[in-house]
């Protein structure tokens, strides 16, 4: 009797899906890196200890200071500034080593996720792992984290000599940078993913209605860059009315209705709190087209915008408690997240079919 000799399973169909895949999930673990970095740069915004390092040293500074005579050395340097000589002389040597705990834990964060970013990327590229069409959109990611380095320092060098804080329009672009990297962390992982499943899938595309919504949400977001860098939260600790009246009768149009809109802190406060139901609407029928598609993915804009409506109002009437709003800003960040989600399953597109 003749035996019949089966050939060896081919590992090539797994061997393809592992690339992408630990691919997705090496960028989802970066795109968490940046959450964090969000988060804590909301704290030291809110803390006032963004100008408590005024150097920019990309070795030396990742070690903080080791003795007393070094944190001598530091706390002289911020004595130099006018956020010191004008807002926190008297500040004592313990005062200030707080403030430059979270400087400090940002700067390092900012460095871990360059590393966690740049070793992983030299490795899945050495060893021609990166799927075809994604090796240029790795780099951009990889050339945005670079410049985001390069935002902060020059956010941070606009009050380091005539102003007591930052740039606010300095401060929204190294806020909205950091969330476009991390939405698109998310989408280029979901690409991977689908490409894990199917070799033939496509990367999806923007639709006319995601783009729409982002545009809206991007509004709000710079407003709230720009209500955090003038301290605007402060303007009013009351909801729906702001000290007594729904409009502001505080706003200065003395320079003009573009110098108020760009820097008045009750305007833009006013701005902020109402054109946040605007991104809700926008949100409501962008979430309603992707439950079509992902329920789990609509569910999870509903629960983001409605918790951020919530902590926003709470901020507001507690006047900018600090667990609140970091709490604001952190979901805040999760919402960029879900709808980055959420518009990449409206433009998914089928995979193509093998000849």
């Amino acid at each position: 009797m003749t035996s019949i000799s089966h050939p060896p399973l081919s590992t090539a169909p797994s061997q393809h899906r592992a690339a992408p895949d630990a691919i997705a999930h090496w960028l989802l673990g970066v795109a968490l890196l940046v959450f964090c970095m969000v988060v804590v740069g909301g704290i030291t915004r809110l803390t006032e200890s963004g100008l408590s390092i005024t150097e920019w040293n990309v070795v030396a500074g990742t070690l903080p200071p080791l003795s007393e005579a070094a944190w001598v050395v530091e706390f002289e340097k911020y004595k130099q500034i006018p956020e010191y000589t004008e807002v926190n002389v008297g500040m004592t040597l313990a005062e200030f080593k707080n403030i430059f705990f979270w400087e400090y834990v940002h700067r390092l964060l900012g460095r871990l996720v360059g590393v966690a970013f740049a070793l992983p990327f030299a490795w899945f590229a050495i060893r021609r792992a990166i799927p075809k069409g994604y090796g240029w959109r790795l780099t951009a990611l990889f050339a945005l984290g670079g410049l985001q380095g390069a935002i902060g320092w020059w956010m941070v060098a606009s009050g380091l000599s005539e102003r007591t804080d930052v740039s606010h329009f300095r401060l929204a672009v190294h806020l909205l940078n950091a969330l476009f990297i991390m939405a698109g962390l998310v989408w280029t992982a979901r690409d991977l993913k689908a490409l894990a499943r199917n070799p033939q899938a496509r990367p999806a595309r923007m639709t006319g209605l995601a783009f729409a919504t982002i545009l809206v949400l991007f509004v709000q977001l710079l407003l709230g860059a720009w209500v955090a860098g003038l301290n605007a939260g402060y303007a009013a600790k009351s909801w729906p009315l702001m000290n007594g009246s729904f409009f502001p009768v505080d706003v200065d149009w003395s320079q003009g209705a573009l110098h108020a809109l760009t820097y008045d802190p009750f305007l833009l406060h006013f701005l902020h709190r109402w054109w946040a139901f605007v991104a809700v609407a926008a949100l409501v029928v962008m979430a309603r087209a992707v439950r079509k598609v992902d329920r789990r993915a609509s569910l999870a804009i509903h629960s983001a915008f409605g918790v951020q409506v919530l902590l926003g109002i709470a901020t507001v009437m507690t006047s900018v408690d600090l667990n609140l709003a970091v709490l604001h800003q952190a979901v805040g960040a999760i919402l960029v997240a879900t709808v980055a989600w959420g518009a990449h399953r409206l433009g998914e597109t089928p995979p193509l079919r093998s000849a």
